[in-house]
């Protein structure tokens, strides 16, 4: 039976880990020997995806345990250098554990392409004339994927825009397809692409950008989630969260900083199962801004029993299908580890980490400031870079959390302490 509730794995070394996960995730464990920097991404297979490649980034890849979304448990492979985040998430999910985890809604899986129309003499009647034609329009959409329609994808509407701008009115044609388990921007762009020449015929005018938008606000995932009030600290938190949260809602400058928190976890799930992070990126800070002002993803309420609820709206463009996911071996392992078989899947499961990595950072910046939890995580980081070996990391970290000297130089002063030695310089 597959479950996210693995009590004690930070305690493990990584191959106990590795094995751990496996085993909950009901896979064998050599599927995730990929995980290996040797056994992962070849400089071979990277020299086929990009241009110029001369070596590989390697980023940290944990897992996010207690996740159950929509009544399914998900172990969840997240990508990132920043300290606390998994281990933020994680906890959250357990605090959203105790009453049901996380259940989430989505608008579909449907991307808007863009035709661009210019020097239209009358653009008022080329809209109209453009609409007339929707269902040739269409039709001729489809010519460009059979294969995505016959997995029930397709062409599904026309829209026309008259935009005004400082060059003149401009005739924008929006494409909304259903892209299925792709990301779907190369359909979406093969049949722009497609369109243009007859676009342009039909509105008497030239056709100059044919693309998709990553506005992509016809792909909207819901997660909501209950969060214990105990496991939150109590009442107080509760009603400081929700403070915090009213905060965000009504300030861009508290937004910013808010959402940034949201996409640590969005961004490393999306990075771990191979995803275009720019695009999910630029659609979410988009959505934050769609009435005019920039605000909060995210919004947190008190429930008549006094628990915190949470609820998060972003726009999701992930896929299966195509791109690195398919391409790079380990995130085919991170899919694989999610346990997941649709792109409507692996959007609930992000957009639950977004709202839990959300709540983390709010319980931590309402009860008790971001610095504790963050930086006895980062003083790792902080030991490794003073020059620390794998053995000596945790008790040069522990030293300089229980002083309160978070900073490299003094890491240094305690590894040189620890071997009886001169203190290395630091940069």
């Amino acid at each position: 039976m597959v479950t996210s509730r693995l009590t004690g794995l930070r305690d493990s070394d990584v191959s106990g880990r590795r094995e751990r996960v496996a085993g909950s995730a009901g896979l064998p464990p050599a599927e995730l020997d990929v995980l290996d920097p040797g056994a992962g991404l070849s400089i071979e297979q990277a020299d086929h995806m990009i241009e110029n490649v001369v070596g590989l980034l390697g980023v940290p890849l944990g897992v996010g345990t207690n996740f159950v979304v929509d009544g399914v448990d998900r172990l969840v492979p997240m990508a990132t250098e920043e300290p606390s985040v998994v281990a933020a998430a994680s906890n959250a999910a357990r605090m959203a554990r105790e009453h049901g985890g996380f259940t989430t809604s989505n608008s579909g899986s449907v991307m808007i392409a863009q035709i661009q129309l210019v020097d239209v003499p009358d653009p008022g009647a080329a809209a109209f004339r453009l609409r007339e034609a929707s269902a040739e329009i269409l039709a001729l959409a489809d010519l460009q994927d059979p294969v995505l329609v016959s997995f029930g994808g397709g062409a599904r509407a026309v829209e026309v825009r008259e935009l005004p701008t400082r060059t003149g009115v401009q005739v924008i044609v929006h494409l909304h397809v259903d892209v299925r388990d792709a990301m779907g921007a190369n359909a979406v762009n093969t049949m722009a692409e497609a369109l243009a020449p007859r676009l342009a015929e039909i509105a008497g005018g030239r056709a100059i950008l044919r693309i998709l938008s990553n506005k992509a606000d016809q792909r909207l995932v819901r997660a909501r989630a209950t969060f214990d009030r105990d496991l939150l600290g109590g009442a107080e938190v509760v009603r400081d969260i929700v403070h915090a949260s009213a905060f965000a809602e009504a300030d861009p400058y508290r937004a910013a900083t808010h959402n940034k928190g949201i996409m640590n976890g969005i961004t490393a799930v999306v990075l771990a199962t191979g995803n275009d992070t720019r695009a999910v990126e630029a659609g979410c800070h988009s959505h934050a801004a769609r009435d005019g002002g920039y605000r909060a993803l995210s919004r947190f309420e008190q429930t008549p029993e006094g628990h915190l609820a949470g609820t998060l709206e972003v726009p999701l463009a992930v896929g299966l299908v195509g791109g690195a996911t398919r391409a790079h071996p380990v995130a085919r392992a991170a899919v694989r580890i999610l346990g997941i078989g649709t792109a409507v899947e692996l959007g609930a499961v992000i957009a639950s980490v977004g709202l839990a990595q959300n709540l983390a950072a709010c319980r931590a910046l309402a009860a008790e400031g971001i610095q504790r939890g963050h930086m006895t995580l980062h003083a790792r980081t902080i030991a490794a870079s003073a020059g620390a070996e794998p053995h000596e990391v945790a008790p040069v970290a522990s030293r300089i959390v229980a002083e309160r000297k978070i900073r490299a130089e003094y890491a240094a002063e305690v590894l040189a302490e620890l071997r009886g030695s001169t203190p290395p310089a630091v940069p």
